[in-house]
């Protein structure tokens, strides 16, 4: 569930850590895999692998609330999709639970 400032009705920010613990937390419950890539020789390479029932693979993009990958990042992310893969960006619980939708319902 996703945190929300009453006193404004919007959903308050997040940091990619939050974000990303949900990530894999959501994934786990459902048997899913959210492998953590390491880029220490690959600069750009999104920061997780899902792997989820019926060979489905998405490459997710974590960011803080409202933060957007750099330049490198979307061009390493261009290149995953032109060989097929799927590959989001999420910056709110609110991605997260849209993901979780998409390969579970």
């Amino acid at each position: 569930m996703a945190h929300k400032d009453t006193s404004k009705g919007k959903t308050a920010s997040s940091s990619e850590k939050v974000i990303e613990a949900y990530l894999v937390q959501q994934c786990k419950q459902r048997g899913a895999l959210c492998i953590k890539l390491l880029a220490d020789l690959f600069n750009g390479l999104p920061d997780r692998m899902c792997l989820f029932k019926n060979a489905n693979v998405v490459f997710v993009e974590l960011k803080s609330t409202g933060m957007k990958p750099r330049k490198l990042q979307i061009h390493v992310h261009n290149a995953i999709k032109k060989l097929g893969f799927e590959v989001i960006v999420i910056d709110t619980k609110e991605g997260v639970d849209e993901l979780i939708r998409k390969h579970y319902e």
